[in-house]
């Protein structure tokens, strides 16, 4: 009890420090998450608005490999980058193995089925609900996935924000592609797992704090929107609970 006292105390101390590596590996941790949902999650909105409105034959079985992916395990994914990227591999000529490149195209294939699972949700209820009346007006599928998407755009907001919480929260995937280099391509679950097996428990502490405090930011966002919309609508909303760490 007494250690963990002592390394909570340690941990706040360096928390509220100036100390370089620290912030370096929270800097990099945020720029690799944030990267990677950019690019995944601008895929999986069009993706997705797409599946909510289209029909077609197969289209379930396309959903039951879509909500598999949501289930595959970061280090799955991290795998299969890492034989994707290795010198033997396919894209072993990119060079981009342990490197900032790998992390964020890790982190992307693993957001990409969570932004299109949840846009195209969102999407099929709101074509659910309206798409009836849009068709009678003569709207085809590509339009009405773009009218539906806007007119949902604060329930796909909090889409990019649990995507995000995702992301930044995922150890597996980079420690593998990324190899966990000081200086390079350490980020905050990486370095909480290493400092926790070497017993720096005060820095791993204070790592899970501030990863704590950005999954707490986002859920905090994404209660304000609820609350904002629900005054504006005047009606409660679909937006999602909140992100997990």
């Amino acid at each position: 009890m007494s250690t963990l006292t002592e390394s909570a105390n340690t941990a706040l101390q360096l928390t509220f420090s100036a100390d370089p590596a620290l912030w370096t590996i929270v800097g990099r941790s945020l720029s690799v998450s944030a990267t990677a949902c950019l690019l995944a999650c601008g895929a999986g909105l069009v993706l997705g608005a797409w599946l909510g409105v289209a029909r077609f034959a197969g289209r379930g079985a396309v959903l039951a490999v879509l909500n598999t992916l949501l289930a595959v395990p970061s280090v799955v994914v991290g795998l299969v980058v890492y034989l994707l990227l290795s010198r033997s591999g396919p894209l072993g000529s990119w060079g981009w193995l342990f490197s900032f490149k790998a992390m964020v195209l890790a982190q992307a294939l693993l957001v990409l089925p969570v932004a299109t699972a949840l846009t195209r949700q969102v999407v099929d209820d709101a074509e659910r609900a309206h798409g009836e009346q849009l068709r009678s007006l003569g709207a085809g599928p590509l339009l009405r996935s773009l009218l539906l998407a806007w007119d949902e755009r604060y329930a796909l907001l909090t889409v990019l924000l649990a995507s995000f919480g995702r992301a930044i929260s995922e150890v597996g995937a980079v420690m593998i592609v990324g190899g966990n280099i000081d200086g390079f391509t350490r980020v905050m679950t990486t370095a909480i797992a290493l400092e926790t097996s070497k017993g720096d428990l005060p820095l791993a502490l204070a790592l899970g704090l501030i990863l704590l405090a950005v999954v707490l930011a986002l859920n905090v966002v994404i209660a304000l929107l609820r609350r904002w919309r629900e005054r504006v609508d005047g009606a409660s909303t679909d937006l999602p609970v909140g992100v997990a760490a």
